[in-house]
C-alpha cells in the first residue's frame, strides 16, 4: 500500500469524486448531506448542503455539478467503527431525485423526481455522453423484508426529458461509457456482476439476445466468494474499474469481461474511483468506511470526461 497518498480525512462516506482542472476534488459526503470540494493539501470546503442523500457527482456541460440523490439512508454501525448505510426510516427518506448544482453559489435545482409516473428511488452514479445527454443509475431501496428492482435512465440534453433504458437491474449502481459511447456498462452490487449495453440512438438500448427473462444487455463479469460491486470509472484502453466492496480493491475488467487484475486499497468500503493529474494516471478513490479521499499512481490512463478534461 505504499502507493496510497491520502487527501483528506474526516469526511462523512464519500462518494462521486470528479477531479477539477484546477486540482481539486468534488465529491459529496452521503452522511454529511453534502457536496464539498478537496484541496489538494486536503482543505475541505462545503459547496452546498444537500439534503436527502447526495450519492454522484458529474459536471455538466453548462459549468453547473450534476447530483444523483438516494433520497437519504439510515445509518448503522459496521466493520472497525465505521458507519454504513441501512434502511431508511419514512421520516428520513426524502424520495431519490436528479439534481444540479452551480458552483459558484450553491444553489441546488433539482431536475427530475419522477420518469414518467414512476418514482426516482435512489439515484446513484451517472455520466454524460457526448451530446450532453445523462445516462445514470437507479440502485432502489432495500427495506426489512423487501426492496426495490434497480433501472438505468437516460437524461436528453437540457434536461428537457428522462428516459427509462434498462428496467429491472438488481440493484444498479456504477455506470460507465465506452471509449467510443457504443456501450454503457452498468455494475450491479449485490451479484457483482458487470452487464454490458450496446447504445443505438442517444439514449435508446439496442434490442440484444434474449438470455432467459428479458435482458436488453450481456453480463459480462462476475465475481466470485462474497464481493460486492459499487462505482466505477473507464480507463482510455476501455478497461472498466469498479469499486470493490468486502474485498476492498478495484477490480479492472476488460471490455471481454476478463478480469486484469483486483488493486487493493486498505478499505473494506471502497466506492469509487475517478482520474486525473497528467495523463490521467492519478486514480483518486473514496474510502467511505475510513472516511478518506485518497490518491495513487495508475499504470494507465484514465478516460478523459466529456465537458471535465478536455
Amino acid at each position: 500500500m505504499s502507493n496510497v497518498r491520502v487527501i483528506a480525512t474526516g469526511l462523512e462516506f464519500p462518494e462521486g469524486p470528479v477531479v477539477m482542472p484546477d486540482g481539486s476534488v468534488v465529491l459529496v459526503e452521503i452522511r454529511r448531506q453534502t457536496l464539498t470540494r478537496v484541496y489538494p493539501d486536503g482543505r475541505k470546503e462545503i459547496i452546498a448542503k444537500i439534503p436527502g442523500g447526495p450519492n454522484g457527482a458529474a459536471l455538466g456541460p453548462d459549468g453547473k455539478m450534476y447530483l444523483c440523490n438516494n433520497g437519504g439512508f439510515s445509518w448503522a454501525p459496521g466493520p472497525r467503527g465505521a458507519l454504513m448505510p441501512g434502511s431508511p426510516r419514512p421520516s428520513e427518506y426524502i424520495g431519490g431525485s436528479l439534481q444540479r448544482v452551480d458552483l459558484s453559489n450553491g444553489n441546488i435545482e433539482t431536475l427530475f423526481t419522477h420518469c414518467g409516473e414512476h418514482p426516482l428511488k435512489g439515484p446513484n452514479d451517472l455520466v454524460f455522453d457526448r451530446q450532453g445527454g445523462l445516462w445514470f443509475t437507479d440502485l432502489g431501496k432495500r427495506r426489512a423484508r423487501d426492496m426495490d428492482v434497480g433501472a438505468l435512465y437516460y437524461m436528453k440534453p437540457n434536461a428537457t426529458e428522462l428516459i427509462e433504458a434498462v428496467h429491472p437491474l438488481l440493484p444498479a449502481n456504477g455506470v460507465g461509457l465506452s471509449p467510443d459511447e457504443k456501450t454503457v456498462y452498468v455494475a450491479e452490487t449485490p451479484t457483482a456482476r458487470l452487464w454490458a449495453f450496446d447504445i443505438g440512438n442517444p439514449g435508446e438500448i439496442k434490442p440484444g439476445d434474449v438470455i432467459y427473462r428479458g435482458e436488453m444487455g450481456k453480463p459480462i463479469a462476475g465475481l466470485g466468494g462474497y464481493q460486492m460491486f459499487d462505482s466505477l470509472g473507464v480507463e482510455a484502453s476501455g478497461n472498466v474499474c469498479v469499486a470493490t466492496l468486502i474485498s476492498g480493491c478495484i477490480s479492472v475488467i476488460a471490455p471481454d469481461g476478463k478480469l486484469v487484475e483486483q488493486v487493493p486499497t486498505g478499505d473494506n468500503v471502497t466506492t469509487n474511483i475517478a482520474f486525473g493529474g497528467p495523463e490521467l494516471k492519478t486514480a483518486y478513490i473514496t474510502l467511505s468506511g475510513k472516511g478518506e479521499l485518497v490518491a495513487m499512481d495508475w499504470p494507465r490512463g484514465g478516460l478523459p470526461l466529456n465537458f471535465l478534461n478536455k
